[in-house]
Formats: structure tokens, sequence, C-alpha cells
């Protein structure tokens, strides 16, 4: 018969165990929040589609924005355009909308979450104050079970949208250094900001100096730094969103940083 110490060693094992069982991939259509605790705010727009019926939108899965692979989590094709009331000259990127479609028999009226990654420039996304135009996968996903085809076959729809929170459970925010990127030249793309704040200013600050440096839009959610003298590595990089709130990623960028790498950090907006 196993000892009591024996079995509390084994719970706590068991406990520790559980601690670390993968969780299922992050399904953004699957996102609900509670109105009474979060209020949202309809508006009136419309949107259409664009790219493969099946597809994330751009042939690259790419966009506007400069993300990459956008077919995959955590955005999985759920992903828009917006005109540029919604892409705010880039400060719009990674923006996330409830959108649902009305006056369509195949509308299922329930919203789908949705992410702004790219720019909608001219014709149709002038017509209206607020348009989308999104991927094939996400305008399919505001109809009916099995009538996301007859919804893409009816071309611009109606729809009413609200701005939430972005939830990316289990990722803390990333840089992504550009290729092209060298010692007076750096570039990054930020990705996975919680909450609904958009990047008002970013700010680099090198080895040995207590200077932030602002960061100028280079374009989308791409911002850069040029410099007349090489830049000293590790950087730690500050973000400022229109809240007002700041959040630090101290030394995120490593002193053997490369380019077209990816480097996480340890914060995110609550």
């Amino acid at each position: 018969m196993a000892s009591s110490s024996s079995l509390l060693g084994l719970a706590a094992s068991l406990a520790l165990l559980s601690l670390f069982t993968p969780s299922s991939c992050f399904d953004p259509t699957a996102i609900s929040y509670n109105d009474s605790k979060v209020a949202l705010s309809w508006q009136s727009g419309s949107a259409t589609w664009y790219g493969a019926p099946t597809g994330a939108g751009p042939d690259d899965n790419g966009g506007g924005c400069g993300f990459k692979n956008v077919n995959l989590p955590p955005f999985s094709a759920m992903t828009s355009c917006g005109n540029h009331n919604l892409f705010k000259g880039g400060k719009g990127c990674g923006s996330c909308y409830y959108i649902k479609c009305l006056g369509h028999p195949a509308c299922s009226g329930k919203p789908s979450h949705i992410t702004i990654t790219d720019l909608c420039d001219g014709g149709i996304c002038l017509d209206a104050p607020f348009h989308f135009d999104m991927s094939g996968i996400a305008f399919g996903s505001m109809s009916y079970p099995g009538r996301s085809n007859e919804l893409r076959h009816a071309g611009r729809l109606a729809v009413e949208f609200a701005r939430v929170p972005c939830q990316y459970p289990g990722r803390t925010i990333s840089f992504h250094v550009e290729q092209g990127s060298n010692p007076n030249y750096f570039a990054v793309l930020i990705e996975y900001e919680d909450g609904e704040g958009d990047l008002n200013q970013v700010e680099i600050m090198e080895s040995r100096s207590r200077n932030w440096v602002t960061m100028r839009e280079s374009w989308g959610a791409i911002y850069r730094l040029d410099t007349s003298h090489p830049l000293n590595a590790p950087f730690s990089i500050r973000l400022t969103d229109d809240k007002n709130r700041k959040l630090v990623a101290r030394n995120v960028i490593p002193a053997n940083w490369r380019p077209n790498t990816v480097y996480r950090s340890v914060v995110q907006y609550s």
C-alpha cells in the first residue's frame, strides 16, 4: 500500500503535468463577449470579399499591414482589408472587430470575429464611410452553416460591425525584425497586442543607453529607425497606445539579432 507521502507526491506530479498539457488551437471564430460587461458599439458599413473563396485574401497570405501567414493561427484567415477609416494609415493594423451581415437570406446574423490585416485603397472601398473587403473565409463565415458559397455569390453586403478587444491566448507581443535590417537601419513588425488600443508611439533604447528614441512608421504595422551610427544591441522597445498606456519589452531584441527573425517578448497588454 502506498504511503501518504507517496500519494501526495503523485498528486503534485499530476498537477504539475497538467500545467504543460497542450491546449487546443486558438479559434478566432469562437471568441465571445458578454454584452453586459463589454458594451458593443455597433455601426453600419458594407462588405465585399477578395482572393480565393476559401482563402485568407492576398495570394501571398500577407497584406498591407506586413503580417505574415495570415492563413495560419492566430489569424486563421479571419481577416479583412479596411478602407482608410479602418486602416488609419497603418494604426488600424491588427484591430479586431465583430461583423455580421444583414438583408440576405444566407446571413446568419451571428457576428464573426475578424482582424484588419490589409488596406482597401480604391474602387468600391471608397463608396461607404466604413468598408471591409474580407477574405473569402471570413466573408463566408457570416452565413448559416452550409450557405457560405451562396453568401459569397451575393457580392456586396450591408453589415454591422463593432470594435472589440483583440485576444491572443497564450501569446505575448512579438517583434519580427524585417529583412534588410542592419546596424544602421532597423525595422520591426509588431504583432499580437491584446486589447483595443491602437499603437500611438514606438520607441527603442540601445544597450548602455538611457534614452528612448522614437521610431517612425514605415508602412502598416512596421516601424523603422535610420541612424548615422551603428546601433548597439540588445534593444528594448517601448509601446504607447492611444490610451497612453505604456509597455516596455526589456532587451527583447538580443545582441546577436538577425533579420527575418521573430523575437517574442514576455509582456502583453492586459
